[in-house]
């Protein structure tokens, strides 16, 4: 597998299917994070595609290619607000991040579905910390970065979440 460095390199010497495969290893993760801001799946999808295309277009900006993930979060992260602010008030649809955990038959099983479900119950600071660690599989740092907090924060609230995980679950259980 090639680094995101390479098929960045790759990409600005004109070679367009080597972004396809950048799209294809973010995909999940850009889609959860528009999923935990806009909760509406239609919104979501509008968000994800303007996501990509704003790193397409601005790619030769990017300083340091090792980071294009945190990046490509951040972009994502103002892209989902964009759209938040700009659609009318609808209600949302459930909240669940599947499309960010489905395994390729398109079904979760009976463990991954509860713990999902638990974290969807999260106050929506720890859901964001919890989907961008565990979902999107970034570091505490990465994560600091593209929700705008300090890593200091971010252990906590992942530290709180982890807690509250452990109760909802063991509530289920009864």
């Amino acid at each position: 597998m090639q680094a995101d460095c390479e098929l960045i390199k790759a990409v600005l010497d004109g070679e367009k299917e080597a972004f396809a495969e950048l799209v294809s290893r973010y995909e999940r993760p850009v889609r959860a994070i528009a999923i935990n801001i806009l909760g509406d799946h239609h919104n979501v999808q509008d968000a994800v595609q303007d996501a990509f295309v704003a790193s397409y277009q601005n790619l030769c900006m990017l300083r340091n290619r090792d980071s294009f993930g945190p990046w490509l979060m951040k972009i994502t992260q103002r892209c989902a607000l964009d759209w938040a602010e700009r659609r009318p008030k609808m209600a949302p649809l459930e909240t669940t991040p599947a499309a960010a955990t489905e395994k390729p038959n398109g079904r979760l099983d009976e463990e991954s579905e509860g713990l999902l479900s638990a974290v969807v119950k999260l106050p929506e600071a720890e859901r964001q910390v919890v989907m961008l660690r565990y979902f999107a599989q970034h570091n505490v740092k990465e994560v600091a970065e593209i929700a705008g907090r300090s890593v200091g924060t971010v252990t906590k609230q992942l530290s709180r979440a982890h807690k509250r995980l452990r109760k909802i679950l063991k509530e289920s259980e009864i």
